[in-house]
């Protein structure tokens, strides 16, 4: 019989990222079935009422952590464990000296040192509040919170533009500002070029490309997902291209508003810039010295020659990669389905497959008509973290285990041919992503008739993880780990297609 357990704690503020590793410690207790560390908020009392938790009075920064174990112990230890890193992670912590006490507000911080960039990180209803607060005091704003409304986005970037300031965000996931990575940023050594991302794991890709290809970045400015759409405007992008620092740009963004992209061509004008501009078709100019791409890598790479430097070719030898895994396929296996934790890497997944092997279906698709459900044998990729797949879980990046159940049926489907999967590294990211990715797939069973597990892993081997470290795991589980992102499309696309040459064109 299962046993339910819940705690309050009664105005213990804790932001996202330290929420997700609470939830993650709780689920790695033996015989835990669910558990979640979550604010007090209207919507989160509604989900643990859904998980059958009876919930009365809370407040917006009461901290609940809530459990649901195969035996009391079980629940127990698990709560135990939330206390240990609750204290260990941050500003609750009772062992922290009076002098490190961390501030508990905007107001204290700001009157506690020189800090000119605020991040932001509370509930999507509450961010735009203490963003508003953060221009007031005269900060920069990097808005790591998803879920706050278009239109408060928008009312943020206009009041910051008329100060001179930025916000980076909702949403924004990754940033390196001054040499030091904020949210979901990988280890890169400092070089020429400046990242305007408004992508997450596009800005994460990029910079470890850039890094392993011998360059590095000056800085990496993300500026939300949404900042290239018609509503925003590009207005921090804009700001960002005007902003002083690196020798080439590098502009990159998941599928933009037609219209914004060619502005943001516009304001490039006279720069040595690349624009990696995901699922965008028919610009109607480009002005001279700036490069567009429809991929991550081919954007570096175009860096990299602006810079004078060697073109490197990560397609070399997954021709003969892929002749050997579609030799052995089983001849009923076609579709490609990917499962990946990254937004911007599923839409590079998703415009690579369709060029070559046609329509792809999605959670978050690139063409009206080719969303869910799919038929049968259809090719499908999802964004894990989208909502929907993180409502009362952690993020893909934080608990791979987010995509076990995805993986099971993806491997029982006898029309699949590829499973396709990111592995993203880097501060704030799973410990050892790889090793719970390899355990999943053993726990499925791979065949030597398929499917294959094509996999790509972001990052470096300065990262926490070891991006080299990450990469023979996979290998030594039998998976066929890519270069690049789109190079792993391109592999999956090869396999399933039976056209080995696919491999190594140009994405």
């Amino acid at each position: 019989m299962e046993t339910r357990r819940l705690e309050v704690h009664r105005d213990m503020y804790v932001d996202s990222v330290g929420l997700l590793n609470v939830s993650r410690d709780m689920r790695n207790v033996p015989e835990v079935v669910w558990a979640n560390a979550i604010m007090g908020t209207p919507a989160n009392a509604e989900l643990l009422k859904d998980a059958g938790f009876e919930v009365e009075g809370l407040r917006v920064n009461d901290l609940v952590v809530a459990v649901v174990a195969e035996s009391d112990d079980a629940a127990r230890m698990a709560l135990e464990v939330a206390d240990q890193t609750i204290r260990a992670s941050g500003p609750a912590s009772e062992a922290s000296a009076p002098e490190t006490h961390a501030p508990r507000n905007l107001e204290e911080a700001v009157a506690g040192g020189d800090a000119n960039v605020a991040v932001v990180s509370v509930p999507g209803p509450y961010a735009a509040l203490e963003a508003h607060k953060a221009l007031t005091a005269g900060l920069h704003v990097l808005l790591f919170s998803d879920n706050v409304p278009v239109a408060d986005e928008v009312v943020l970037k206009r009041r910051a533009a008329e100060h001179g300031l930025l916000v980076m965000g909702p949403g924004a996931g990754t940033a390196m500002l001054g040499g030091v990575g904020l949210g979901f940023a990988n280890v890169v050594r400092r070089g020429p070029v400046r990242v305007i991302a408004a992508a997450g794991t596009g800005a994460q890709e990029v910079m470890a490309l850039l890094h392993r290809w011998g360059s590095g970045v000056s800085e990496v400015i993300g500026v939300g997902g949404r900042d290239l759409t018609r509503e925003v405007q590009a207005t921090v992008t804009r700001m960002a291209i005007e902003a002083e620092g690196g020798d080439v740009l590098l502009v990159v963004s998941k599928p933009p508003d037609l219209d914004v992209a060619e502005s943001v061509l516009d304001a490039l004008d006279g720069r040595r810039a690349v624009c990696a501009f995901i699922g965008v078709d028919g610009l109607s100019h480009v002005p001279e010295g700036v490069r567009v791409t429809s991929t991550l890598d081919q954007a570096v790479i175009e860096t990299l020659d602006l810079l004078g430097q060697d073109r490197p070719d990560p397609g070399v030898g997954l021709r003969a990669v892929a002749a050997r895994a579609a030799s052995t396929l089983d001849g009923a296996r076609r579709a490609v389905r990917g499962l990946f934790s990254g937004g911007t890497l599923c839409y590079e997944a998703m415009v690579v497959l369709s060029r070559r092997l046609g329509p792809v279906h999605s959670n978050t698709p690139l063409r009206e008509g080719l969303s869910l459900p799919a038929p049968d044998g259809a090719h499908i990729c999802l964004d894990l973290g989208e909502e929907e797949y993180t409502r009362g879980r952690p993020h893909p990046m934080i608990d791979p285990l987010a995509r076990a159940e995805e993986l099971q049926r993806a491997c029982a489907d006898p029309a699949t041919a590829v499973v396709l999967v990111d592995v993203v590294l880097g501060h704030g990211s799973h410990t050892d992503p790889a090793g719970v990715l390899t355990e999943m797939l053993d726990q499925v069973g791979m065949r030597d008739s398929g499917p294959f597990v094509v996999a790509h892993v972001v990052g470096t081997e300065l990262d926490p993880q070891s991006a080299p470290e990450q990469q023979a795991r996979l290998e030594e589980a039998g998976c066929l780990v890519a270069p690049t992102g789109a190079r792993a499309a391109l592999l999956a696309a090869a396999i399933a297609a039976r056209r080995p040459e696919l491999a190594e064109e140009i994405p």
